[in-house]
């Protein structure tokens, strides 16, 4: 086992980081800053940062098969050209919930791009319940919802054979998974797979490596916690320098690095003193294990 390194790597902050996803061709970090409405590219080769300012709150952003990139934006999927910097709508949600807004979203295995809302909050994690819903935007531009009451809609993933789709809402403190049928997108059999500890605090983004064990951003936890979902049972934890932790993707040339979101939104200034890499973001080595690619949208 090579010996763990954790190092920032991006030198700006951001308020809250979110929504990291490794871009193969360009090398690239692609992450939002979700209260300072950017989406960010992060050139592992140059390390400069590019960025697309928007209009509204942007909570997740993933790779788009035709090229360009796909964002939830307020309560909307937007398509982003990058090299223009613009943003076109795709489809809106919950224009019946004019607090709400999208959270993470992650695409899957058929190029499906699935992403929640939620209330927007009055300080973090504090927000009026139950208001969010799961979506999915599909290829030919159809959007299903899928459920709602949902708290915090957050992060999401696959199994490695495609039958079983993982699932936080953040306030549940648990990570779910319900069957998967990858051919229709439909979902069933809704079961939790792993119940956070008290120090864990509330579960965010995730990620499965190709053991199929599942990476999970513990927000005010400082911390990843890499977890079975089928066993149930922690297997590692790796402790950062800032306790706003927000998500997780692998990445690198052989994506055996894993990349870190934080936020800085909530810290007070003597709780920022403490921690002044704060809405940094991370990269961890030495792990021994691998990601894989992201899946990119096929609309």
């Amino acid at each position: 086992m090579s010996s763990l390194k954790i190092e920032s790597i991006v030198l700006d902050y951001s308020r809250c980081g979110e929504s990291p996803v490794w871009e193969e061709k360009s090398n690239s970090l692609l992450y939002v800053d979700i209260p300072s409405k950017k989406i960010c590219r992060w050139d592992s080769l140059t390390k400069k940062v590019e960025e697309v300012s928007v209009d509204s709150p942007v909570s997740s952003v993933a790779i788009r098969q035709s090229g360009g990139y796909v964002a939830t934006v307020g309560t909307r999927f937007c398509a982003l050209n990058w090299e223009e910097k613009s943003l076109s709508d795709l489809f809106f949600v919950d224009k019946d919930k004019k607090n709400n807004r999208f959270n993470d979203g992650k695409v899957d295995p058929a190029g499906r791009y699935f992403a929640g809302t939620m209330a927007e909050e009055t300080a973090p994690a504090v927000l009026e319940r139950h208001q969010g819903s799961l979506y999915a935007l599909f290829p030919n531009g159809t959007v299903e919802k899928y459920f709602d009451r949902v708290d915090i809609s957050n992060g999401l993933d696959w199994s490695l054979d495609h039958k079983i789709f993982y699932y936080i809402d953040s306030l549940a403190y648990s990570v779910d998974a319900f069957d998967y049928d990858v051919q229709t997108g439909k979902i069933a059999n809704r079961r939790s797979v792993y119940k956070m500890e008290k120090e864990e605090h509330i579960p965010d983004g995730m990620s499965i490596d190709t053991e199929g064990k599942l990476w999970v951003a513990c927000y005010n936890g400082g911390r990843v916690i890499r977890i079975d979902p089928e066993t149930g049972k922690r297997l590692q934890t790796v402790k950062l320098p800032t306790e706003k932790t927000t998500s997780c993707c692998f990445g690198g040339k052989d994506f055996s690095e894993l990349y870190v979101t934080s936020a800085r939104d909530g810290l007070h200034p003597d709780e920022l003193s403490r921690q002044p890499e704060a809405g940094r973001i991370f990269k961890i080595t030495g792990l021994g294990v691998k990601g894989i690619a992201p899946s990119a949208f096929a609309g």
